[in-house]
């Protein structure tokens, strides 16, 4: 035994997906040779658990606690959990109210009884351990002190993890249990003796150097690599510090048959070593009849590990009684099997839908802004007349993006030295893709990407190749950019692009994806940030002077994707009654006003009847107000004409109203089902 993993032991999932391939593979060679089975292992794992767990007669929950997506080993954490049945949980998911855990889900808080863990112990609450860990769930320790949840294995076991712990193993064993190791460790000489710190030395040839502590970052370090003044220095290091160091018998590996096909195309001998996992029961400890058989990656490796590159194969016990065939597998799916809808739905999957849903529509909108821009900044530069008006059109438009805060708003100059105020080409181009100024557009684009990376398996293949290509053409341009000052033509051609993967998410949100819980909040993310854009963007075109000019109405449908519909209707010029009407009250428009509130009204409507709690009033008192307002009152009205009008006045302000509302809307979704703070999430279920 060279060494133990007691914190969060990975490989017992990779485990059992070799064998799962492995059996299908060879089922007839499995079965004649009696191979144990490795299901009975994880049924007594999944019982212990159950037993264990501080339930005062509850449903045990239990949950696996995973770092996230990132980790080197998150594929082994979901084909775990889904395996054992356990909801995979980041700590962000979790949550401690009274010294006890709980799951924040759609419904509510569910109560947590024990968590599997896969987290080592310093991450694990930031509260109490690392400040600066945002992995852990801030009070488990309380939680965990108050007898509440049950962790396993325990916080504290990542002690059993040192290296220096081995070499007291014999004298441990027979004062605590009267009787000799069964499995003898490798020779281990802790370097905190001086007896042992001077055979270190002397015998530094043939030992292995390693940390004593498991937080210590000290790769092994093989005493006859060593040579010259590495040597003196690693000798020097070892006086210094002596107890920071332990010395191992420097043992060869097994040797076992690997298949390589990168150059010898052959079988060729490589170095093992067997990985087997413990489960404590209430009928005592049991051993995985089975195990991870890790596989050297090079003849002369000195390390086995994953992460250089190393294999796996999988590990059969025989066995000359009968095999007990027990699987957690279903081999067959019934009726009383069927699943529709996602329970347990965690409200960090959700959440991270509807920001996905939100951060897509940011893009298209801020993208489109952005088009719009440059276009009439490529036509400044042609003939006179069409020059003059692109000008006047590139100013209200860079004014009113100001409004929206796509660009920086203009510095004052009082007080201050003469500097010449960027270009209208420079703001532009900066806001597409700049370092500064939240990032621009391409901020919004690496935030759209970040979130999608959280809830990966929730889109199709096709879904998620379109993320990728908006993410490699993000890439590109920046790294273009950054070799080469952009023009406006090649930010066009960019927001062309990222336009039309954008509306590939919208039509793979509304018709390949299933209409669950997560699914509708997308749709709501999206909605509201619509919602808002469209309101923003009217009010502030209703207040600025500088909108007032010939041809504004046009770019302002072509802004809001109306410009094919309008003249599809209407045979003249854009004029500002059926502008407005198109664009603010016509409830059929996809991209109204008016239609983000009657889709949201439904959808919240809808999300009462199935989460159940009050209902949401605030989108409803907005249409009402919407529907009241006299459009009427535009009726004749010249806009080039008109300076601040009552009408202009009071549609401006009633749709700032309206997207005020859809901003509180989306704190009020935060705070009752995501965050679950406030009277609204103070029911919790116990299973």
């Amino acid at each position: 035994m060279i060494a133990d993993r007691t914190q969060g032991p990975s490989g017992a999932g990779y485990a059992l997906e070799n064998r799962t391939i492995v059996g299908r593979v060879f089922p007839e060679q499995f079965r004649d040779l009696h191979v144990q089975h490795l299901a009975s292992f994880f049924r007594d794992l999944q019982d212990s658990l159950a037993y264990w767990a501080p339930t005062a007669g509850e449903t045990p929950l239990v949950v696996l606690l995973t770092p996230g997506p990132y980790n080197e080993t998150y594929f082994e954490h979901a084909y775990l959990a889904r395996y054992l049945g356990f909801p995979l949980v980041e700590g962000h998911d979790l949550t401690v109210r009274g010294e006890r855990v709980y799951l924040r889900t759609l419904s509510g808080l569910r109560r947590v009884h024990a968590i599997l863990r896969r987290l080592d112990d310093d991450f694990c609450d930031p509260l109490e351990l690392r400040s600066d860990s945002t992995l852990g769930i801030p009070g488990l320790l309380q939680a965990v002190r108050a007898g509440n949840v049950l962790i396993a294995n325990a916080l504290g076991s990542g002690l059993l993890e040192s290296p220096a712990l081995p070499g007291f193993l014999p004298a441990i064993s027979e004062k605590l249990l009267g009787e000799k190791l069964l499995m003898p460790s490798v020779a281990t000489w802790w370097c905190g003796e001086q007896a042992a710190l001077e055979f270190t030395i002397e015998h530094l040839d043939d030992l292995v150097i390693k940390g004593s502590y498991p937080s210590q970052r000290f790769d092994p370090l093989f005493g006859n690599e060593l040579r010259g003044s590495q040597r003196q220095e690693m000798i020097a290091r070892l006086r210094a510090r002596p107890q920071a160091y332990v010395a191992q018998e420097l043992v060869n590996f097994s040797q076992a048959p690997a298949w390589h096909d990168r150059q010898e195309r052959a079988l060729l001998p490589r170095g093992v070593g067997l990985r087997v996992f413990v489960a404590a029961t209430p009928a005592g400890h049991i051993v995985m009849p089975g195990g991870l058989t890790r596989v050297a990656a090079m003849s002369n490796a000195r390390i086995i590990s994953m992460q250089r590159g190393g294999s796996s194969k999988d590990t059969w016990v025989l066995t000359e009684q009968a095999v007990n065939t027990f699987s957690l597998l279903k081999h067959s799916v019934g009726k009383a099997d069927l699943v529709r809808g996602g329970r347990n739905l965690s409200s960090r999957v959700v959440e991270s839908l509807f920001w996905f849903g939100r951060y897509a529509e940011r893009c298209d909108k801020t993208s489109r802004l952005l088009r719009v821009a440059l276009s009439r900044l490529v036509d400044a530069g042609g003939d006179a007349q069409q020059a003059l008006g692109a000008i006047c059109a590139l100013g209200a438009i860079c004014d009113l993006a100001r409004v929206l805060q796509v660009l920086p708003a203009a510095e004052s100059t009082a007080g201050k030295p003469e500097t010449a105020p960027p270009s209208r080409e420079a703001e532009l181009l900066r806001a597409v893709c700049g370092e500064e100024w939240g990032e621009g557009l391409a901020g919004d684009m690496r935030r759209l990407l970040w979130v999608a990376t959280q809830v990966r398996e929730r889109f199709s293949l096709d879904n998620w190749h379109a993320i990728n290509r908006l993410q490699q053409r993000l890439q590109r341009y920046s790294a273009a950019a950054k070799v080469l000052p952009p023009v406006p033509s090649d930010a066009l051609a960019f927001l062309d692009e990222v336009l039309l993967t954008s509306s590939s998410l919208a039509g793979f949100a509304m018709d390949n994806m299933t209409r669950d819980d997560g699914w509708r909040f997308l749709i709501i993310g999206r909605r509201i940030e619509r919602l808002v854009f469209l309101a923003n963007t009217v009010a502030g075109f209703l207040r600025l002077d500088s909108t007032r000019a010939t041809g504004s109405l046009e770019w302002l449908l072509e802004l809001t994707d109306s410009i094919i519909t309008y003249r599809s209707r209407y045979m003249t010029q854009p004029q500002v009654l059926p502008t407005l009407d198109l664009v603010v009250f016509d409830e059929g428009n996809p991209h109204s006003v008016s239609f983000q509130l009657q889709i949201l009204v439904r959808y919240l409507d809808n999300m009462t009847r199935l989460l159940g709690g009050p209902r949401e009033e605030s989108m409803r008192s907005a249409r009402a107000g919407l529907q009241a307002f006299d459009l009427g009152r535009f009726e004749g009205l010249s806009f080039s004409q008109c300076r601040s009008c009552d009408p202009c006045l009071d549609l401006a302000l009633l749709l700032g109203d309206i997207s005020l509302a859809a901003a509180a809307l989306s704190d009020r979704l935060e705070m009752r089902f995501f965050s679950h703070v406030g009277d609204v999430s103070r029911q919790t279920f116990a299973s």
